[in-house]
């Protein structure tokens, strides 16, 4: 196995991208993924893990291991890729903690720009634009609209509970759009997870990262189904998605907002830049 250096890097970018989208409410991973264009062939590498390495293994039979191994998971992105969301959650899990708290409208607005931003890039790379892709996308903004109207749900913190808040909140954090952080905000886990992350709690984070596991081995093959044999419909519903979780920002800035508008609209803008510039870099979206 070697490495491109170059593309590893790129990789690990995106990662750092990925892994600060997924600590914050109503900004996806999956939205920096799909962006950069790296979505497909991450989607397409979960679903082919299969596990048909493990029967070699039980043989004693080490070289086909090897072999099935490599064949199998797609370690060129698996581990720049985890190695920049690891970073990236540990770093800024406690910078967006204090922005979020003390400048949630600021916040916001710069969120608001990036998932602005990103619907736009998306829609543009779409293959025609006609009546059954609007409806679809219609559906998908009122349906997620409707989503981050819930209000958060009151639970314990138990570990089965830690487990099944990771298995649900994967399936999220991999659709652009849907953020997996907004969903354990609904569970009742997004504080306490992020608290469990800043203080490095392993216990409660390895069964978070299990109950992930599991969820996202399941659902990317549903997900990589659509997308090789529906991709258009798909991605429009997707974006019609993005666009409806924009309820929870402007929501946000407009209810803790104390400070300037002019600020918010150039944070909004800086986050939009960001995305076209993100774009038209890696320029990878087909």
């Amino acid at each position: 196995m070697f490495f491109d250096k170059k593309e590893a890097i790129l990789i690990f970018l995106r990662g750092l991208f990925m892994g600060t989208a997924d600590i914050i409410p109503g900004v996806s991973g999956g939205t920096i993924a799909l962006i950069t264009g790296i979505y497909e062939r991450l989607v397409h590498a979960i679903s082919s893990i299969n596990f048909t390495f493990i029967k070699p293994l039980l043989k004693g039979d080490f070289s086909e291991f090897k072999v099935k191994l490599f064949e199998e998971i797609d370690f060129e992105l698996f581990i720049p890729l985890l190695l920049g969301i690891g970073i990236a959650m540990l770093t800024f899990a406690k910078i967006i903690s204090y922005l979020l708290e003390t400048q949630t409208a600021y916040t916001f607005s710069f969120f608001l720009g990036l998932i602005l931003a990103s619907s736009y890039v998306l829609y543009r790379k779409l293959d025609g634009i006609n009546l059954k892709l609007i409806i679809i996308t219609v559906i998908g903004i009122i349906l997620s609209y409707i989503f981050v109207g819930l209000n958060p749900i009151a639970t314990n913190h138990s570990l089965p509970v830690l487990f099944l808040s990771g298995l649900i909140a994967i399936c999220a954090m991999i659709l652009p759009g849907i953020s997996g952080s907004f969903l354990l905000l609904l569970l009742g886990q997004y504080q306490y997870m992020l608290n469990s992350l800043n203080s490095l709690n392993f216990t409660e984070i390895i069964v978070f990262i299990v109950g992930a596991a599991i969820g996202i081995l399941g659902f990317s093959k549903i997900l990589n189904y659509l997308l090789e044999n529906h991709e258009t419909v798909t991605m429009a519903f997707l974006i019609g998605i993005m666009i409806g979780t924009l309820r929870l920002p402007v929501i946000k800035i407009t209810t803790t907002l104390t400070g300037s508008w002019i600020i918010c609209v150039i944070l909004a803008i800086i986050g939009l830049l960001i995305i076209v510039v993100m774009e038209s870099k890696f320029n990878y979206i087909d």
